[in-house]
């Protein structure tokens, strides 16, 4: 007897639709061209999960820098200075005390200089 794949293959294209709902014109319908967005968007779902991260401690860094040097040193400096005093802040924490407390930031940034 001949097999059929009919609702297996209906399935099949109803799950790759379903993954690939919110995307535009065939790359939502077509289920070949769907597969392969899909495919291709988690690839990049992959690899921007990790870049999220890189990305953030530049951000975080960048806004570290900048608030420093309006106290008169450097980010390498400050995190130097942190260290040898033995300050244990992470950048994210620094970058928003930085943005949105800057008397703490400027009372750290003391501490850590010994002044």
């Amino acid at each position: 007897m001949r097999v059929k794949s009919g609702t297996t293959r209906h399935k099949q294209h109803a799950e790759v639709r379903k993954r690939a709902k919110g995307m535009q014109h065939t790359h939502r319908s077509s289920p070949r061209r769907a597969r392969q967005a899909v495919t291709r968007a988690e690839a990049y779902q992959y690899r921007d999960r990790r870049n999220k991260k890189r990305d953030f401690r530049r951000l975080w860094i960048s806004r570290i820098n900048a608030a420093a040097r309006q106290h008169g040193t450097s980010y390498a400096q400050l995190i130097n200075a942190l260290d040898r005093a033995g300050i244990q802040l992470d950048r994210k924490v620094l970058a928003d005390l930085a943005v949105n407390q800057p008397h703490v930031f400027e009372q750290i940034v003391q501490t850590a200089s010994g002044e």
